[in-house]
């Protein structure tokens, strides 16, 4: 089994001769494994939302999020297209709305911070009610 690195120098080498002339076309990297729920998380989607906004039946969803089954190729081609730049994939599915630029279609992207604690209080955020910094 060939290591990390020898895969990426052999993808490189391939690059290298597709643009030289050497070689034509290149196979595309379909991974294994795709984590649909985490991309649904992250675009802060239910299950019924994602399924409907991008084609997918919701049964697909449940099964593919439970474990109970695996994304055929093509469809973990797709989610990772989807995890990558869900724009463009909303952009080819619905071409009148890229005609139509009053009508937007958009997909909010939840972003996870870290919580600060209400007892955490610096000298930067120690504000009175008023907006007034409170002298420590």
């Amino acid at each position: 089994m060939k290591t990390q690195f020898e895969q990426m120098m052999d993808g490189l080498n391939d690059v290298e001769s597709f643009l030289a002339g050497e070689q034509e076309g290149f196979k595309a990297y379909v991974p294994q494994e795709v984590d649909v729920k985490a991309i649904r998380n992250r675009l802060g989607m239910t299950q019924a939302k994602f399924s409907d906004t991008f084609g997918f039946s919701l049964d697909a969803i449940k099964h593919w999020e439970g474990g109970r089954r695996t994304p055929e190729a093509p469809a973990r081609t797709l989610l990772t297209v989807i995890d990558k730049n869900p724009g463009a994939v909303l952009t080819a599915l619905n071409p009148a709305a890229a005609i139509d630029s009053s009508k937007h279609i958009g997909v909010h992207v939840r972003r996870h911070r870290k919580r600060q604690s209400a007892r955490r209080v610096t000298k930067r955020n120690a504000h009175s009610a008023s907006g007034r910094r409170v002298a420590k």
